[in-house]
């Protein structure tokens, strides 16, 4: 077998705990765990440096856990032990998810429960990930969680290939469009002026504002670069931080029409996430209480920590999500239908696929929605300018410019 090149994080007992980090070649995963255990170092992860980088480049590190999700969905109903089914599934695989397995493997056979061994690698298994998978271990019924896993992550890609698919040329329009402006406003617009401008007249009012738009865009494009960079730093910032997946998450809510969406996605996950808890026999305290902890967002953790203190003080949970307002309504109503009927995990669950359902046709219209609006904002600046050009040309040939 070729050898390929790890990166390993490990904890060296001998030296008080310190964290050691390193690469190294090896056969798989496995044999270089098990030959960083005897050195006497606690294997955290062990990750395939060529294939990790490929993987993230090309977008296959979700397909490559859909893949393996499916594989240990169809392993454990068979009675294959949970090792063995992490085995065969990260030989499927491979890559950096391949070896991301092999790493929960080793913690799985050491003693380590799944979700806990999942939840260290939050790059590929999200919060929603293990909280089902946690779910199901809790519940004893393992096996359904990875095939609501399964499920769950198809739909996810389903949606992300349509989405993909009809934003394609709203992309390429997007991008046409903006090189087609920023030709008129950099190159084409001061070169004719300067013909106009020859003749000693003064331009009109659309032309002159063109050309101060044109020269402000040449005098600062160094920060139009900078832009980019800008918004990179933000985005790792609210990803990497507490206060700024807050913020980030404040601001999503706030925007007109992506805030609905991602309070129905939120709900939808918090339906889910419940419900799965539910159906596992989890009492309501101990469901919303890993409910929280599997939610990601902060301000949805937020609300549902206020819900479960309400709910333990006492008040019926359709009524705790009713007063809060980041939840749809929606989602109070089937509780407490849901409630009255003595089946609130099987209509927590149809709140989630409601929800889920509305989220995608949301997102769908949208996106729809884009290309259109997006050729009437450059057809109409394109028009503008061709506008503000034919005024100065009619304007020399009427004798206006002395």
């Amino acid at each position: 077998m070729r050898a390929s090149t790890f990166r390993y994080i490990a904890v060296d007992a001998q030296s008080g705990g310190r964290r050691v980090r390193g690469r190294e070649a090896a056969s798989d995963a496995a044999t270089l765990s098990l030959a960083l255990e005897r050195r006497g170092l606690l294997v955290l992860d062990v990750a395939v440096v060529e294939e990790e980088s490929r993987s993230r480049r090309g977008g296959g590190t979700k397909r490559q856990v859909l893949e393996a999700t499916r594989a240990l969905a169809a392993l454990l109903p068979a009675g294959l032990p949970l090792a063995r089914a992490l085995k065969a599934a990260e030989n499927l695989v491979g890559g950096s998810v391949g070896a991301t397995l092999g790493a929960v493997r080793s913690n799985v056979e050491r003693g380590q429960a799944l979700a806990a061994a999942l939840s260290e690698h939050p790059a590929v298994f999200p919060p929603l990930y293990v909280g089902l998978v946690r779910a199901g271990e809790r519940s004893g019924n393992l096996d359904d969680a990875f095939t609501r896993l399964a499920a769950q992550l198809e739909r996810e890609e389903e949606l992300r290939g349509k989405l993909l698919s009809v934003s394609i040329y709203p992309i390429v329009l997007a991008i046409g469009g903006g090189l087609a402006v920023a030709v008129l406003l950099l190159w084409v617009m001061p070169r004719f002026v300067d013909l106009l401008q020859d003749t000693g007249a003064t331009l009109p009012a659309s032309t002159a504002l063109l050309l101060a738009i044109s020269g402000g865009l040449r005098r600062f494009w160094p920060l139009l670069l900078a832009f980019p960079a800008v918004v990179a730093v933000l985005l790792a910032w609210s990803r990497t931080t507490e206060e700024g997946r807050r913020v980030a998450a404040k601001a999503l809510l706030s925007l007109p029409i992506v805030g609905a969406v991602r309070r129905h996605s939120l709900a939808a996950r918090f339906a889910r996430l419940l419900g799965v808890l539910l159906g596992g026999g989890a009492p309501l305290l101990t469901a919303l209480d890993d409910t929280i902890e599997s939610l990601g967002d902060p301000l949805a953790q937020d609300e549902a920590a206020r819900i479960r203190t309400q709910v333990r003080e006492g008040v019926a949970l359709h009524r705790a999500l009713g007063e809060g307002q980041l939840f749809p309504p929606v989602l109070g109503q089937l509780v407490q239908v849901g409630e009255e009927s003595g089946r609130l995990q099987e209509f927590t669950l149809k709140g989630a696929e409601i929800l889920e359902e509305k989220t995608t046709r949301i997102l769908q219209r949208l996106v729809s929605l884009a290309e259109p609006a997006m050729i009437v904002g450059f057809g109409g600046l394109v028009g503008f300018v061709a506008l503000s050009l034919l005024q100065a040309i009619y304007s020399v040939n009427a004798g206006t410019f002395r």
